[in-house]
């Protein structure tokens, strides 16, 4: 069972295990019936990517009856929010937390890696992929003095803050786990003085149920938003799938299609974003995303395999009002493909140059205010809270900046172009008055700026460290400060990023478009209407016709094309020869390099 309680909470919500309840949602858990003291716990398992929820590998005592005195858990969690983040726990009598978290160079949703806990009297360590990511040493490891069992769950969170905001149309969501080991641990050296102290004792490779050794969980808890049931614990394909999926369709099945969750309009193109992995093949089909009177050039799916820039010809936001997306696959075998919709196209407001945030703050002299983050906004915040310093820091430009700051952020996300930047972060020891007290790294854009940042050594109690980051190159829209958790929590009071100048050479000229598509004629048209296009380079062209709904009405392959102006004829006709009706029509002309969408009108 899991709970986390907030960073500077003054009272602990306890939770206690209850009986199925009524939740809308059901996820699965699996866990020994045995309790291990001590040992190295190992995994090798693909995360759930999604906001609101987590995938864990975890061992835990569990008390009968309930005490939570002797609360002793370990965990390894991955927050579906993020790509490239694990986060490790220890939970201590009292229910006390203490947090570490580590950056990943990959995205543990995309892949198998295995992840191992190593449990001794003197020390916890986590690993990935064989090394060493986190280790602690602390007073708490002393209090680690109970059995604990073996457990895996994927689950909803309530807690927004800390995992994101839940959406259901994310459903149904999976976890893999290719096999759990465990090894018993003997102090003192090991087999032939080699220093390892761990033997290894059983592997199962989760082929099938093995109720001897596990048990499907049937409980809940506070802060969960599902049940555990058995049916979400799944054998197939030489692994165990922990499924989380609406209580009327339990198991490893997956009916429905991607879900545009939103489409923005961002300085580099149409941020098109869906609620689950895509299939890399139809999201990046220009002729799968229709915008009327503009030609479509590219769509480049992101590393998180769920955002996708549409780029448009002559791009100006001010005259595009939706999209028509069709026919984009999801991951699962066999295939959904989204339901064709028209979208409508957000337009916020970018941020002005430079960019300044007061972390943990209120707006103040030229400083944005800190938020948490969303989908919807342009910065803001991923975990962690604000907290207020009534000292006097110095060294600083801006002391109101100092009077907050904010604790605990995972990461900070900034919507960019993409270019180039310079970063800076402003951060103080405002609340430590010793040494070694407070430990975190810090990445930028993926790179580690900072390890075992140590403020109160590095400035000195009260005084501003700025940290400079030169040449921030941003790809994918967004810039991402990741803090990582050594020791107590991450701190930061501000952030400002300015774009870096051009160095005034040329750059290399963009391919010339290999067509240019004029408006058909007569338009509005009965029966019969003329499309001009011209081709600069020759080669294969298609034109498809395509009704609102975007469904398509009619396909013409016009093989190779030579060089020089050309017209097509489109009778407005089915299959079948019958009349189409009156109304709007998209034609969507598909060369070698680009694709032109226009609109057109009807009327029989």
């Amino acid at each position: 069972m899991k709970m986390r309680c907030g960073l500077y909470a003054a009272v602990c919500v306890v939770c206690v295990q209850q009986v199925l309840a009524a939740n809308p949602y059901k996820g699965g858990e699996y866990r020994t019936r045995d309790s291990y003291l001590y040992g190295r716990f190992e995994v090798r398992m693909k995360t759930a990517q999604r906001e609101g929820m987590l995938t864990s590998f975890f061992t835990y005592n569990d008390m009968v009856p309930f005490d939570s005195e002797q609360w002793n858990e370990i965990d390894i969690e991955v927050m579906g929010r993020y790509t490239d983040d694990v986060q490790f726990n220890t939970i201590t009598p009292g229910q006390i937390s203490h947090v570490g978290r580590r950056r990943t160079p990959f995205n543990p949703s995309l892949g198998f890696h295995t992840y191992a806990i190593e449990w001794t009297p003197a020390y916890v360590a986590w690993f990935i992929d064989g090394v060493e990511a986190y280790r602690q040493t602390g007073a708490q490891i002393q209090t680690l003095i109970h059995a604990q069992k073996i457990m895996m769950n994927v689950w909803i969170q309530s807690a927004v803050n800390w995992s994101g905001q839940w959406n259901e149309t994310s459903l149904p969501v999976f976890a893999y786990y290719d096999y759990v080991s465990y090894s018993s641990y003997t102090p003192g050296a090991g087999s032939g003085g080699s220093g390892n102290n761990f033997t290894m004792q059983w592997t199962d490779d989760l082929t099938a149920y093995d109720p001897a050794r596990w048990e499907r969980a049937t409980h809940t808890f506070g802060g969960n938003l599902c049940d555990f049931v058995p049916e979400n614990i799944v054998f197939r394909d030489g692994m165990m799938v922990i499924c989380l999926t609406t209580a009327s369709a339990l198991g490893y099945q997956d009916t429905a299609a991607p879900f545009v969750t939103s489409i923005r309009a961002d300085a580099d193109g149409l941020i098109v974003s869906y609620s689950e992995e895509v299939d890399s093949v139809s999201a990046t089909d220009a002729a799968n995303y229709i915008v009327s009177d503009n030609t479509v050039t590219s769509a480049v799916l992101y590393s998180d395999k769920r955002t996708v820039c549409v780029t448009i010809a002559g791009y100006e936001t001010a005259v595009l009002s939706n999209v028509v997306v069709r026919n984009v696959k999801d991951r699962f075998n066999p295939a959904n493909r989204v339901a064709v919709r028209s979208i409508t196209i957000q337009k916020p407001s970018r941020l002005a140059f430079p960019v300044k945030i007061n972390c943990g703050g209120p707006a103040v002299n030229g400083y944005l205010a800190d938020q948490a983050w969303n989908a919807s906004l342009e910065y803001g915040h991923l975990d962690g809270g604000a907290r207020q310093n009534s000292a006097t820091v110095s060294g600083v430009n801006d002391p109101a900046v100092f009077r907050t700051e904010l604790n605990g952020a995972a990461e900070y996300r900034v919507r960019v172009p993409n270019g180039t930047y310079l970063v800076t972060l402003l951060m103080s020891e405002n609340y430590f008055l010793a040494a070694g007290k407070r430990l975190f790294d810090i990445a930028v854009q993926g790179t580690v700026v900072e390890t075992n940042l140590d403020l109160f050594v590095k400035a000195g109690p009260g005084v501003q460290y700025q940290r400079i980051v030169h040449d921030v190159k941003v790809t994918e829209g967004i810039l991402d400060i990741h803090f990582m958790s050594l020791l107590d929590f991450a701190v930061i009071n501000a952030i400002s990023i300015i774009t870096v100048p051009t160095t005034g050479v040329a750059e290399a000229p963009t391919a010339p478009r290999d067509w240019n598509v004029g408006q058909n004629f007569p338009n509005p048209f009965n029966g019969s209407t003329v499309i001009p296009f011209s081709v600069t380079d020759g080669g294969p062209v298609s034109i498809r016709f395509f009704d609102v709904l975007g469904r398509c009405v009619g396909e013409h392959a016009l093989g190779g094309t030579s060089a020089g102006k050309h017209v097509f004829k489109w009778n407005a006709r089915d299959a079948d020869g019958r009349p189409l009706p009156s109304g709007p029509y998209y034609y969507v002309v598909s060369g070698v390099r680009s694709v032109a969408t226009r609109k057109m009108l009807l009327l029989q």
